[in-house]
């Protein structure tokens, strides 16, 4: 066992595990942030999707001693408690039906629109590749993920009107 610490949904935690363990599993069994899901255990499926530093990484292969970096959960997404713009627009779309990959569709979703807010279908198709659904809600998807866009460019808009 080795103690690593970890910054999480912007608060820092010191856990004591194998430095093998996936961060998954340190996320959902050490942490209890339950919001991220184990779906395959190969990376394959996305339902573990989590941020590294603002970029969408596979939880479920990912060996806690190689976590280099601020970690955002679904828990943490908004920042601020409330829904963040991506989850307003699942909702507002009917995107979840079982709802067990939508956390990782989420923040893969939110990994594209930081780093393009205006994207197009082709665009959201391929970020969103590697994230399966099981119960085949893409079209609402992908236009949830543009209807959240308008959010981000508007942001971006914003910050630049604001220099």
């Amino acid at each position: 066992m080795s103690k690593y610490k970890l910054i999480v949904n912007e608060q820092e935690h010191e856990v004591d595990v194998a430095s093998d363990m996936p961060l998954l599993w340190v996320l959902r069994d050490k942490l209890k942030l339950t919001g991220t899901k184990f779906g395959c255990g190969i990376a394959q499926c996305g339902a573990c999707t989590v941020h590294v530093d603002g970029v969408a990484v596979r939880s479920c292969v990912l060996p806690v001693q190689y976590v280099k970096g601020a970690v955002t959960t679904i828990e943490g997404l908004s920042g601020n408690g409330g829904l963040h713009p991506l989850q307003a627009a699942w909702i507002d779309h009917d995107v979840p039906q079982c709802g067990y990959c939508q956390s990782g569709q989420i923040m893969s979703a939110a990994s594209l629109l930081a780093t393009n807010p205006k994207p197009t279908d082709d665009d959201i198709d391929s970020a969103m590749a590697g994230n399966y659904c099981r119960c085949g809600t893409y079209i609402r998807i992908r236009k949830a993920v543009h209807s959240a866009a308008s959010f981000y460019d508007a942001t971006a808009t914003a910050k630049k009107g604001g220099e």
